[in-house]
């Protein structure tokens, strides 16, 4: 029993010096404050966190983040949400400004790197599948990389690590509800 207990305890420290990538999709509530929470986590054991959010501009509580770590960068690449208009040429630009950053960040001394919202950029076709592997595939092999959004493609979910697919089961939204500070923003 001690050398079972051993070896996967050795197995464990075997795996944490390897990134791995963990896709956060589906249409249920969730993904964007999953890959918060494993930040929080993150900062908490001492390590720095990158947060770039695609296509969102607005201030959330969460975004305040960094106010309260020093090791922790939040961006945004986006100018409205698309529900109060359609996208423009300028919200491509700012996805692709985005990815340009992101090639730079993947190869700079960040432990943990959150992609918020980069599956929308992608199903909006401001960026590609091939374009975000190729990004991917070229970082330091020791970052822990977290990807969310819905419509995340076969593609992606076969190159991560780990999916988790939050599913919509039932929403208060439905109701009329709209967003409620501290809990959904």
């Amino acid at each position: 029993m001690y050398l079972q207990i051993r070896s996967l305890y050795m197995k464990e420290e075997e795996n944490a010096m390897s990134g791995y990538v963990h896709v956060y999709t589906g249409n249920g509530k969730g993904k964007t404050t999953a890959a918060f929470g494993l930040a929080v986590r993150s900062l908490y054991a001492g390590k720095r966190v990158y947060i770039g959010q695609f296509i969102k501009s607005m201030k959330y509580n969460e975004t305040g983040l960094d106010k309260d770590f020093d090791k922790v960068t939040i961006e945004q690449y986006g100018q409205h949400c698309f529900l109060e208009h359609d996208p423009t040429e300028k919200d491509k630009d700012m996805a692709l400004d985005g990815l340009e950053k992101i090639k730079e960040i993947l190869n700079a001394d960040y432990d943990v790197v959150v992609l918020d919202e980069i599956f929308i950029a992608v199903y909006m076709g401001f960026i590609s599948t091939e374009e975000l592997i190729g990004v991917l595939d070229k970082r330091s092999g020791d970052q822990e990389v977290v990807l969310t959004g819905r419509y995340a493609s076969e593609e992606i979910m076969a190159y991560a690590d780990l999916v988790t697919e939050m599913k919509e089961v039932k929403h208060y939204y439905k109701q009329g509800v709209l967003s409620r500070d501290g809990i959904d923003r």
